[in-house]
């Protein structure tokens, strides 16, 4: 046998004794957790008294966490190991928060949770109580970057975190649960992006424990051989460490850390040493050992170790049956407490000597605190980068492709903090400027005609929501920066993602020695009303529904209306901190509105009154015309130049809003407008007329308490959708110019009789539009060349 592998020599006798003390240490403190209200080192018998009522967390996998941990402490130790730990099977909550209190850590941060009995017995009683915390490795836990309520992500975060960190080593232990997941499926191509030269490493330990709640795993019953050649297909090489003999289990796994260690180290010489960069075989460990490992054998005549009754608790009646009382006793007694705890309760000094110290403890590790570690972006000056507006309308760009640029030097500027994330879609995306500084990040082979690959590369880009979710949160979680750009309508992919991280924010807002991070940047392009040639399947808005769910201190949406308050915007999201960040923006040829100067006034303001696109004169208007997002302020626009035209004596007042969330009230989020400065804008009792960019209740659900909420009238996106022509996209939701003259004639009082002439103009101008397209299969050139004309221009008055 290869000496690295042996494990008659990796470990001496003492160590052996050392590491089997420290895990039977975490073992009790996991099921203390689970079961104890009082007594909690056992100087008494044990009592129902003593006995939570609520019996909540999950036994089953906590044993392989703790003898992961364990081992992974002494390898830290031995080789003075810059590591952190990514938890997959969150449910295993207990042990992870067992390990960091015996290290230090977690009294260090509670200090009312002291290193003694005391501190213990309030250990035990916070755990999934009232008051205390969950039962998942949360934001609490010193040490955590990973909830893992949810499962399939734990892969993605790790890789995410040892991008830009060559010094660390992410161990990531994936549940056999968790592996059963699409996402988790994904992630394990995620080392095809990871370069040794500059990266960290990450470190798979795929743990297999048989079962999940009440069934069997797949990667647990398959042929093992077929499991070691999944995962050599997807460029690691895996050591298995297998047993339920607790000696054996310790030496093998001991032996296996350190010949994956070394490999990682050698992989890492290699990359490093000048030579070509070359994707490697990473290793990586399958671990075999029984779900509920020392825990109760049988309960109630019925098998529990090694199968799923050992899943969460496995003792469900101590309460009230006795039998059930007394073989938790013998349960907790079986690891001996009185040798690993002194007289106050404290650990034994042999196990205090075997954590790491300081910051090397997992628990500890500045990386996993990322606000401690963050550092400001050095941002090039967006104003530089954007149009000449010398009137309204002019001239046409994209906005995400003026953008481009402006990404391109953050990225220059910033090489080894920012990096720029999406699925398949930066080209698409009009962002391909960025290529002028980096290139995608790229393992695996290469062809003559590829296009911009490189080990090198700075752009993460996977045809997986999931995964480009994944490692941007592993990357702001660990203190960095980045952006993810998509289509709008598939974003909705990572919505339970998006969930989980708005979760963690509000929550860490709340733990005083929780940092903030960088914001979660999306910048959603490809959007709902220019994806005329992909059709329905591509057109839907929803995402900005579902992220307005989330609590008001965390979320932000932004529609700018053009390039350059698109520009001014992404300057101020990149700026941010702690926030999820929504930007909506065009990537087609479109109209810009507003001078630089103006749209970083319109950007801070949030919305607006357009005074060069109003004729109210100061005074109260007849009709307020307001718009949120790109598509709806042009065909807003070309409704009031109609109005202007033919119903020059209407006050129009037009409106556009920029900062979704300022259409709240100040008493529901941060940026809502107070009930005076909505009505000084809206008015208190005249028609709104509101072109949004998506679902038109959105707008009525934020402004429902406002004081003249009957009447607002939103138009929007109502499922309506095919392959068709732009202008004919917004008829079919009626959103467009010709509707919203309508509805202005429809709602404003005394106006219907005296402008009827016209609304029977505008409704033969949308079937006119429409009948251009059905023949000619474009839109008509009055409606498509349409350009906003001052109304000084002497040739409209």
């Amino acid at each position: 046998m290869d000496t690295a592998l042996d494990p008659n020599r990796s470990i001496t006798d003492d160590e052996l004794r050392r590491l089997h003390a420290y895990w039977r240490a975490a073992n009790y403190l996991t099921v203390g957790q689970i079961y104890l209200l009082g007594n909690p080192l056992l100087r008494e018998p044990l009592t129902p008294d003593d006995i939570k009522p609520r019996l909540l967390g999950h036994w089953g996998t906590s044993p392989g966490l703790n003898l992961i941990y364990a081992h992974l402490n002494r390898v830290i130790v031995a080789r003075d190991l810059n590591a952190m730990l990514v938890t997959g099977p969150g449910h295993g909550g207990p042990a992870i928060v067992a390990n960091t209190w015996l290290e230090g850590s977690w009294s260090e941060r509670y200090h009312d949770v002291s290193r003694d009995e005391a501190g213990m017995a309030r250990l035990f009683r916070q755990f999934s109580f009232p008051g205390g915390i969950p039962s998942h490795v949360a934001a609490e836990v010193p040490g955590s970057i990973h909830e893992g309520g949810e499962l399939g992500y734990a892969l993605s975060h790790a890789y995410g975190a040892a991008f830009d960190n060559p010094d660390l080593v992410v161990a990531c232990v994936i549940g056999d649960g968790e592996a059963e997941t699409g996402p988790l499926a994904g992630s394990w191509l995620s080392n095809v992006f990871l370069n040794p030269a500059r990266d960290g490493a990450v470190l798979p330990i795929l743990h297999l424990n048989g079962y999940k709640i009440a069934s069997p795993t797949v990667l647990a019953r398959i042929p093992e051989a077929d499991l070691l050649d999944l995962m050599r297909g997807s460029g690691y090489e895996p050591y298995v460490v297998a047993g339920d003999d607790p000696a054996q289990v310790h030496r093998t796994l001991a032996a296996t850390l350190d010949r994956t260690l070394d490999e990682i180290a050698a992989i890492q010489r290699r990359a490093r040493s000048g030579g070509v960069v070359e994707r490697p075989r990473w290793p990586m460990i399958i671990l075999r050992t029984p779900k509920g490992w020392t825990g109760p054998r049988e309960v109630d005549s019925k098998e529990v170790e090694g199968t799923y009754r050992a899943h969460q608790v496995p003792l469900s009646q101590v309460r009230d049956n006795p039998a059930h009382l007394a073989e938790l006793e013998h349960w907790l007694r079986s690891y001996r407490p009185e040798e690993l705890f002194d007289a106050t309760g404290a650990p034994v000094d042999e196990l205090r000597t075997l954590p790491p110290r300081g910051d090397r403890r997992m628990s500890a590790n500045p990386v996993t605190n990322g606000g401690v570690v963050l550092r400001d972006l050095t941002l090039p000056d967006f104003r530089e980068y954007g149009v000449e507006v010398p009137h309204p309308g002019e001239p046409m760009a994209g906005a995400t492709g003026v953008l481009g640029p402006w990404i391109r030097d953050v990225i220059a500027a910033n090489p080894q903090t920012f990096r720029l994330f999406g699925p398949d879609e930066i080209a698409s995306n009009r962002l391909d400027a960025a290529f002028g500084a980096t290139d995608r990040a790229w393992m695996a082979g290469t062809v003559p005609d590829d296009d911009h690959l490189s080990p090198d590369g700075r752009v993460m880009e996977v045809l997986s929501e999931h995964l480009c979710q994944g490692w941007l949160e592993g990357y702001l979680l660990t203190g960095r920066h980045g952006v993810f750009t998509s289509y709008e309508a598939f974003i909705h992919i990572v919505d339970s993602m998006l969930n989980q991280h708005a979760k963690w924010l509000k929550v860490t807002r709340a733990i005083p020695w929780r940092q903030p991070l960088a914001s979660l940047n999306y910048l959603l392009s490809s959007h709902v009303w220019r994806q005329d040639h992909n059709g329905f399947s591509h057109q839907d808005p929803g995402f900005i529904d579902h992220v307005v769910n989330k609590k008001a201190e965390v979320v932000r949406v932004y529609l700018p209306p053009d390039a350059n308050t698109l520009l001014a915007t992404m300057d101020h999201c990149l700026r941010s901190r702690h926030y999820i960040n929504v930007v909506v923006a065009g990537k087609q040829s479109a109209p810009n509105w507003l001078t630089m100067t103006e749209a970083i006034q319109h950007t801070r303001r949030g919305l607006g009154i357009w005074e060069w696109a109003s004729n109210d004169g100061g005074a109260e208007p007849d009709v307020v015309l307001a718009c949120c997002g790109d598509v709806p302020t042009l065909e807003t626009l070309a409704a009031a130049e109609l109005l202007r035209q033919h119903l020059p004596e209407l006050k129009v007042r037009l409106v556009n809003v920029v900062d979704l969330m300022r259409l709240q009230p100040d008493t529901e989020h941060p940026h809502g407008l107070t009930d005076r400065e909505f009505d000084t804008i809206f008015t208190e009792d005249r028609q709104i007329i509101f072109a949004y960019h998506g679902y038109p209740w959105l707008i009525h659900r934020l402004t429902y308490r406002r004081t003249n909420h009957e009447n607002l009238h939103v138009r929007g996106y109502k499922e309506e959708g095919t392959t068709t022509t732009p202008f004919d996209m917004v008829m079919l939701n009626d959103l467009d110019r010709f509707h919203l003259v309508i509805d202005v004639i429809d709602r404003v009082p005394g106006l219907a009789a005296r402008a009827a002439h016209l609304r029977q103009q505008m409704v033969d101008a949308r079937q006119s539009a429409r009948d251009y397209t059905r023949r000619y299969g474009q839109d008509d050139p009055q409606v498509a060349e349409w350009r906003w004309v001052r109304e000084t221009d002497p040739t409209n008055p």
